[in-house]
């Protein structure tokens, strides 16, 4: 009996020297009461087998795992090399507790193609598959997190297989199998949003910083910088799996490839930045050539990536034995300088140390050498991080120095430019006023004298004084609309017109000058032109005369031609066609894309055969590009210009009134009573030549805003007209006194004109802001001054 109990106690023993020498499966892990882990690592309960390019699936694993020739994991981060192998894990674990445990896994790398888990339940048998992996949108993981991260639960007394399946493109695998509690994980997590927050702070800080030094300076070696510092970042962004989860969340080719890319452009930054910080160069022209073979060969594998993806395997090593190059070439560069006396800023120094410490550690650890912990994980970080700092001191005195250069003379510059502007503005505001005054007299007495008296030749005499006056006044217009579309102060008005009754008077006008150069001006409108538009007629007339002007002026002899047309559109919409053909000059084709500049004319020499600011197209172009208009030119040298300009207008509804008899226009004011302000006593006598015709009209005339307020307490006003630009006390202040009450109670509203010849926009804001009610520009038409006050009283 004896005997027997031997036998079958030995036939045990050799049983389990069987399991346990022979077979390749491992002990599970068992989670007691007494001792539940926060943090551990499982490196020691799993095994693992390379299956090469099968693709298998889990039921065929979990029959024949064994089969498979697995193997003990032996380090917490076991190093699979750079492969695109599957990979399958086996993983036991038992809840001899009475709790429910819930645990974090992590494993696999970020930028790990595929992960899947497959959670067997040792009981029911029941799988459960959970996924991972860049190669996949980020939305189908089963949980969001940029790690490879699984969550599991374990049910009380309850046992669970875990077998893990990994897959990359080429790129190192590493096999940590590590859980964490909720705390600890939570911990973990919190640890590395402070570390990374500052880590890519900096980066992202420095990498600003010397984008704006490179705009301020404009030296490259500071955009080489500042792209190094940012690639670099992006670098450890995708290797840190941020990258996939916040740039490319739909994953594809770009997202697989976005390591390789980021990796390569960030090797060659961070040469070329070390090239021309050292002078290599000037300093060896050895060196120079070995760094332009090493770029060589980083752009023949950008090539090779996009082109031959059959070798992406090897691309991944050989990204990294390039990295090793550009390095060692680095610090032979510094060395030689040394060697040569040749001055070596020591921040430089220190930073290419430490980038050679953190990046030599991570690409170690990439190639397996060295064990996970967090040293490892992110040595690469702490290295780019002192790098950067010390290589921003390197470059201070660099920086300071240009820095210092450079804001001298952009200091000059800008006082200087500041000194133009305001003298510009001076300039331009004083013109208006100096050249719109005498203008004013001018224009309103040869008016009034062509009226008057009878004699042709006087007549005639007259009107060249008119047309002289036109002339200057749009030159003018010109200079000052040049200026309001500089600063952007030119704006548009809506307003209803007769669009054929304002042509033909421009019609009219342009056929006076046109017979006075012995050309002859051909007129023609279509019928289908409405009766009424909506729109700027101010700019509509400026523009028309401006290509008419310089129709004339061109044109010695021959012909101008003048053709108005029309299109009607959607929404009650038409499109005014304007169509200016001459037989003059023309414009060659090497001018043609240059004839609406600014300051451009069709010959610039001292010769001034033809006169003019070379502005008027300019305004032209402006003009109709601010209402969406189009202009198409056609020209021939001297066979003349065909101009075509198409501007859109709102069609107005209101139909015109059959015309009655023209009657005498009597203005009568019925007893009206205007107070005009204004200090010139030249336009004191425009403005009384003006009312002297106007019936039953007081008008009183003071000097100043002072004799105005003086002038209310012994006289009833009706309306006032007021000059801006005046001794003792200005139209502003005047305008203002009146509607604070300084006139009386009664007149704090009265209505008030403003008559000025300042045109600037700025002035006709202010107008308004401080409560007048209208605004005439000098000089002054009869008719509009007429208009404006009756409509007030």
């Amino acid at each position: 009996m004896n005997k027997k109990k031997c036998n079958l106690f030995s036939i045990v023993l050799k049983l389990l020297f069987f399991m346990l020498f022979f077979t390749k499966t491992y002990s599970q892990y068992v989670f007691r009461s007494d001792a539940i882990p926060q943090e551990f690592s499982l490196h020691n309960y799993t095994s693992i087998t390379d299956v090469g390019q099968k693709k298998l699936d889990i039921q065929y694993v979990i029959a024949n795992y064994n089969a498979l020739n697995p193997k003990k994991l032996q380090t917490e981060n076991d190093d699979l090399g750079f492969t695109q192998n599957h990979f399958w894990t086996k993983t036991e674990l038992k809840n001899a507790t009475n709790l429910t445990l819930n645990y974090y896994l992590e494993t696999a790398r970020p930028i790990t193609d595929l992960v899947e888990l497959y959670l067997i339940d040792g009981f029911s048998g029941i799988i459960t598959k959970k996924v991972s992996g860049d190669t996949m949108p980020y939305s189908k993981r089963s949980f969001d997190n940029r790690k490879t991260i699984f969550k599991i639960e374990i049910a009380p007394k309850s046992s669970l297989k875990l077998f893990l399946h990994l897959k990359s493109d080429g790129e190192v695998i590493k096999m940590p199998v590590k859980l964490y509690s909720s705390e600890s994980f939570i911990q973990m997590v919190s640890n590395e949003q402070l570390f990374f927050g500052i880590f890519y702070g900096i980066l992202l800080i420095a990498a600003i910083i010397y984008f704006f030094f490179f705009f301020a300076l404009n030296e490259k070696i500071f955009l080489y910088y500042s792209l190094y510092v940012l690639f670099v970042g992006l670098l450890q962004f995708a290797l840190d799996g941020f990258f996939y989860k916040f740039i490319t969340p739909s994953a594809g080719w770009f997202s697989n490839h976005a390591v390789l890319f980021i990796a390569i452009i960030a090797v060659f930054l961070s040469g070329k930045y070390s090239e021309l910080y050292l002078k290599i160069k000037t300093n060896s022209k050895k060196i120079y050539v070995l760094f332009k073979v090493a770029y060589g060969l980083l752009f023949f594998l950008l090539f090779c990536v996009i082109f031959i993806p059959s070798i992406l395997l090897f691309s991944y090593i050989l990204v990294n034995v390039l990295t090793l190059v550009f390095l060692i070439l680095i610090v032979y560069s510094i060395i030689y300088l040394y060697y040569k006396r040749k001055p070596v800023d020591s921040f430089f120094t220190a930073g290419i140390l430490f980038l050679i410490i953190g990046f030599g550690i991570f690409i170690l650890y990439n190639f397996g050498l060295f064990p996970i912990n967090f040293f490892t994980q992110n040595g690469s970080k702490l290295g780019t991080g002192l790098e950067v700092i010390f290589l921003s001191l390197s470059m201070s005195n660099l920086i300071r120095n240009l820095k210092n250069e450079k804001n001298e003379l952009n200091r000059i510059a800008l006082v200087r430019s500041e000194e133009m502007n305001d003298l510009k503005s001076y300039f331009l505001s004083n013109i208006s006023h100096e050249l719109r005054t005498p203008l004013n007299a001018i224009m309103n007495l040869i008016d009034s004298i062509s009226n008057e008296v009878q004699d042709d030749k006087i007549r005639k005499n007259c009107q060249i004084i008119k047309y002289s006056s036109h002339s200057l006044l749009s030159s003018v217009n010109d200079i000052l609309d040049f200026s309001k579309i500089e600063k952007g102060e030119l704006r548009l008005e809506n307003n209803q017109f007769d669009p054929v009754q304002v042509l033909e008077h421009l019609k009219n006008n342009a056929i006076n000058t046109a017979k006075d150069k012995g050309l002859e001006f051909q007129f023609s409108k279509s019928d289908t032109i409405p009766d009424f538009l909506i729109g700027d007629v101010t700019r509509l007339v400026q523009v028309v005369n401006n290509v008419l002007n310089n129709a004339m002026k061109f044109t010695a002899t021959g012909f101008v031609k003048f053709t108005i047309d029309s299109a009607l559109k959607p929404n009650n919409r038409a499109s005014l066609i304007l169509t200016f053909s001459d037989s003059g000059v023309g414009i060659s084709k090497d001018k043609m894309d240059r004839i609406f500049d600014s300051f451009s004319q069709n010959n610039i020499d001292n010769k001034r055969k033809f006169g003019g600011l070379g502005l008027g197209l300019y305004i032209v172009k402006t003009l109709v590009d601010m209402q969406n208009g189009t202009i198409e030119m056609d020209s021939k040298i001297n066979e003349g210009t065909t101009c075509v300009i198409t501007i859109d207008f709102n069609i107005s509804t209101e139909k015109k009134k059959v015309e009655a008899p023209a009657k005498t226009i009597i203005d009568d004011l019925g007893g009206k009573s205007i107070l005009v302000v204004e200090d010139n006593p030249i336009n004191q006598m425009v403005i009384k030549m003006i009312t002297k015709k106007w019936l039953n009209t007081t008008v009183v005339y003071t000097n100043n805003g002072q004799e105005a307020l003086e002038a209310f307490k012994t006289n009833h006003f009706d309306i006032v007209l007021m000059d801006l630009q005046m001794p003792i006390m200005d139209g502003y202040e005047t305008t203002i006194a009146i509607r604070n009450g300084e006139a009386g109670a009664d007149n704090s509203n009265i209505p008030i004109i403003a008559v000025t010849a300042d045109v600037m926009e700025t002035t006709k804001l202010r107008i308004k802001e401080i409560g007048m009610n209208d605004y005439l520009s000098k000089p002054i038409k009869k008719e509009t001054l007429y208009e404006a006050v009756k409509k007030l009283v």
